[in-house]
């Protein structure tokens, strides 16, 4: 986690933890507490404390998720929760190099400026090539196209914040059967019936790589889908820099 905001070399105004899915709230919630006196974080919440109100805030059943509940309610708080004009958002399994790549505030510009696109991301495991081949146009710094993925998003809070995650799109169906109608499949289906666009960077990748089972930090259960939320300055009020 702390790599992960380091990494990002972006003056951000809150950077959150949203908690979800741990046998031990007291054991995860001392450690994040840690962080937070540390400076590390500036809040932390359990997932589970927010989901009823999250879920009803978006019109979603708690039953329509049909397996999916547990990948998709940290995404859902974290954006319930969310009170800035953007929001960055992590997985606990993706990393970023330890690179200076700066993304984000190109990746604001766009978004600032183009209504049709409402995410973005970096390149997944460095895989250029495919970002390429799947997108259908791109400018000097970002390929633009169709596809959401739940590892990492920037997107613009205020269209997350409406009753965007009951819809349905064939292509959709591509996301793996055992994470059901899960949260980044509600918004694939969403993005692609209203022919809005995603575009993920040319230049910065982050990494996506499972814990295995017995990796110390999994025993202490911080990572057992735990989600990191930040929120970035504004974009009026970082002037781009």
């Amino acid at each position: 986690m702390d790599k992960v905001i380091e990494r990002c070399h972006y003056p951000f105004k809150e950077k959150t933890l949203i908690i979800n899915n741990v046998s031990d709230k007291r054991k995860v919630g001392k450690l994040a507490e840690e962080k937070v006196r540390k400076g590390v974080l500036d809040s932390y919440y359990f997932a589970d404390e927010y989901a009823d109100k999250a879920l009803a805030s978006f019109n979603i059943d708690l039953d329509s998720f049909k397996g999916g509940y547990n990948y998709s309610i940290a995404e859902l708080v974290s954006i319930y929760l969310c009170k800035t004009e953007y929001l960055l958002h992590f997985s606990s399994d993706a990393l970023l190099p330890n690179d200076s790549i700066d993304w984000i505030d190109d990746a604001i510009k766009v978004l600032e400026t183009r209504k049709d696109i409402i995410v973005a991301n970096p390149t997944w495991n460095y895989a250029f090539d495919q970002a390429k081949n799947e997108s259908i146009d791109e400018t000097d710094q970002f390929y633009i196209g169709y596809g959401f993925s739940d590892q990492c998003f920037l997107v613009k809070t205020d269209v997350f914040k409406q009753d965007v995650y009951n819809e349905k799109c064939k292509a959709s169906e591509r996301y793996p059967d055992y994470g059901g109608e899960l949260f980044e499949k509600r918004v694939d289906s969403f993005m692609r019936n209203r022919h809005l666009l995603r575009i993920t960077s040319k230049n910065k990748s982050y990494i996506h790589k499972n814990f295995p089972k017995k990796n110390l930090l999994n025993k202490l259960d911080i990572l057992a889908r735990c989600y990191t939320q930040y929120r970035l300055f504004h974009y009026k009020e970082s002037h781009y820099r």
